[in-house]
């Protein structure tokens, strides 16, 4: 009896990926009409935060373990926590106007909820799992690595 490889499914297809892909190009928009001044300090926490959410969610998905991945993604949302609180700094500053500022911070709960319902779900997948090891037949080896398709 022949083992079924499984395929590895991208981080990249993730909806929640792609979502917090699109808004930290936005954040990246943002640090480029930051004032010089802010180029070390507020602009490099931006980028900072805004690259750890989308690293986090591809680290988390890369671990295959359900419990690291929900940790990276605790991970990836307080980063969101943090350029939540960056664009209230923007909006004190005058970096940016209040439009924009609420605009970006709704975009920024649209992530927030899908990475809350990304952890949910795994949640939900581990609690409904059978936790007994099954294996007819382990596919230990190379050529599952050989069948990858993104």
């Amino acid at each position: 009896m022949e083992a079924a490889a499984k395929t590895y499914k991208s981080f990249e297809r993730l909806e929640v990926y792609r979502t917090a892909r699109e808004f930290r190009k936005k954040m990246y928009d943002v640090v480029k009409r930051l004032p010089e001044a802010e180029k070390y300090g507020l602009a490099g926490q931006i980028r900072r935060a805004a690259v750890s959410i989308t690293n986090n969610i591809a680290e988390g998905h890369g671990r295959y373990h359900y419990l690291d991945n929900i940790r990276f993604l605790l991970q990836a949302r307080g980063s969101l926590a943090e350029l939540m609180d960056d664009l209230n700094v923007c909006l004190d500053e005058g970096y940016l106007p209040p439009a924009e500022v609420e605009e970006l911070k709704t975009e920024s709960f649209s992530v927030y909820r899908l990475v809350n319902g990304y952890i949910r779900y795994l949640r939900e997948q581990k609690a409904g799992a059978n936790l007994q090891i099954h294996e007819s037949f382990p596919p230990y080896g190379a050529e599952v690595l050989d069948e990858v398709s993104v």
